[in-house]
């Protein structure tokens, strides 16, 4: 088996290269000289052309490419690129901010930026600020300077040969400490988990995928188009989810990915129906708890049952719902094939099925660890490789596993993670606020959403409207919390402990 991803992509696109590989349908009618089609013969050439551009800049293997940009399908052939060329792919959320952009920057030291036009000024800025990167631009329709330069290049480098663990991507997750971490992903972490997913689906050349997922994290970007990328299959690439557009492309579609939020949203459309999905063979969902009762809607209006499964940025994924078998409302599934899976007590003793406890995992597809933190690398893994995901979980007498909370206070919305610390310490650097808490509260569109509950200093005014646009100002929209709440004091236990279980049950009803 080839040990870079990208010649395994390569082993896996069809005979005739001829084939569409990706479309991209909101482009129709912009024009000849926006692309709206692509063959498996135009992705290979692009990508040549995007690696061998990065050596002309004289990237060195093992070099990190920080990428912020809309997406686009340019945006996927830089990732491939990367992956051609040795190099380091790390994306960034569309939504960062210039410090939250700042921080990451400073800790990955990229040796090349790719941002979009519009950012090219804020983004020279910050590169000058850490005296090691290179600026070029790539706008939602594939336009820019880093297109341009592509276009000139007259000969392409040969792939670099990448061993299995080779870095192939650094993805930052949030921590308790307010301070993100970056997950380092090697080329055998994602080939092993794509391939298992590849086969746990029954992907092959017949399917036709269509893409609506931001690509800028693990779901978008490694479980939906590696699935489709290793059976030589096609996307339809939409630039964002919306439910009308997703209602007119699925009859040429035969699989979906999409997180919960995708679901209420299409099943909120009277016009989505079974006859609409009738030729439909998988949709899954992920990045945020499918509830029970969007699981039967689901299933009772198109008689086809969402496979829910489970992962994280430093694992790829976990467990999966059978394809063929049951698929149980409010479980993950089981451990994908590849991987293992226990639940542990507090003294590290395998629990019983339907005891609760924490969840481990290990398997090829986990992380080698955090880069540049080695301690915070060994904190998260028990004797025997084992990784801590930091949920808490049960496995039933038949084997799915149940997440029953989680562990760090972590609130998922709309998919993406949000790490109450972070924005707790924005917060409470406010003149007004003596202290803060964040907790996270059931919302039916995003699953759940962030709530603030405030303390203010002694004689101090500051109302919700002000303090949600300060955070605005200096975070991603899925951090900023849905509701902010003004208290004397926070609940706290003997030890001093902020409540925040009383919290959630006060405020549960906040964003209903």
């Amino acid at each position: 088996m080839p040990t870079s991803l990208y010649t395994l992509f390569q082993s896996a696109f069809p005979d005739d290269r001829k084939r569409v590989a990706l479309e991209a349908p909101d482009r129709a009618g912009l024009g000849k000289t926006v692309r709206a089609s692509w063959s498996y013969i135009d992705l290979e050439s692009i990508v040549a052309r995007y690696a061998s551009l990065m050596g002309d800049l004289r990237l060195k293997r093992g070099d990190r490419v920080a990428v912020q940009v809309e997406k686009s399908p340019e945006a996927l052939f830089l990732y491939l690129a990367c992956l051609r060329g040795g190099f380091v792919f790390l994306p960034m959320n569309t939504a960062y901010r210039t410090d939250e952009v700042d921080y990451l920057v400073g800790n990955a030291e990229p040796a090349l930026m790719v941002c979009d036009p519009a950012r090219e000024a804020e983004m020279v800025e910050i590169a000058r600020g850490h005296g090691h990167m290179q600026v070029l631009t790539l706008d939602g329709l594939g336009r820019g300077t880093f297109a341009e330069s592509a276009a000139r290049v007259r000969e392409a480098h040969p792939p670099v040969d990448c061993a299995s663990k080779d870095l192939a991507a650094i993805l930052y997750t949030s921590g308790t400490t307010g301070k993100p971490k970056g997950a380092m992903l090697s080329h055998g972490n994602l080939a092993a988990n794509g391939l298992a997913l590849r086969d746990a689906w029954a992907f092959s050349e017949a399917d036709t995928l269509l893409h609506a997922l931001p690509i800028f994290h693990a779901h978008g970007l490694f479980v939906a188009c590696h699935t489709a990328l290793l059976s030589g299959a096609k996307m339809i690439w939409l630039a964002k989810f919306d439910a009308a557009q997703v209602r007119e492309h699925l009859p040429k579609a035969t699989v979906f990915m999409g997180v919960p939020t995708f679901y209420t949203r299409l099943l909120d459309d009277p016009k989505f129906d079974k006859k609409l999905v009738s030729h439909m063979r998988l949709f899954t969902s992920g990045s945020a708890p499918l509830l029970a009762e969007t699981f039967e809607e689901f299933k009772s209006r198109t008689g086809l049952a969402i496979l829910e499964r489970y992962g994280m940025t430093e694992t790829g994924m976990n467990t999966s719902n059978p394809y063929i078998g049951e698929r149980r409302a409010g479980t993950v599934g089981f451990p994908l094939p590849g991987v293992e899976a226990r639940v542990v007590a507090g003294d590290d003793t395998i629990c019983g099925p339907g005891e609760i406890g924490d969840l481990q995992v290990r398997g090829q597809n986990v992380f080698s660890g955090y880069w540049r933190m080695p301690e915070k690398t060994a904190e998260e893994f028990a004797e025997g490789c084992w990784f801590k995901t930091g949920d808490v979980a049960l496995i039933d007498a038949d084997g799915y596993v149940h997440l029953v909370g989680r562990a760090k206070d972590l609130i998922i919305s709309g998919g993406f993670n949000v790490y109450p610390k972070e924005i707790e310490e924005l917060i409470d650097d406010m003149p007004e606020v003596l202290e803060s808490a964040i907790v996270g509260v059931a919302h039916r569109d995003f699953g759940e959403a962030g709530v603030a509950v405030i303390v203010l200093n002694k004689d101090e005014m500051l109302d919700e409207a002000i303090l949600i646009a300060r955070v605005k100002e200096k975070m991603a929209n899925y951090k900023v919390p849905k509701r902010v709440f003004f208290v004397e004091s926070l609940p706290r236990n003997t030890m001093g402990k902020v409540q925040k279980n009383l919290l959630r049950e006060t405020y549960k009803d906040a964003c209903r």
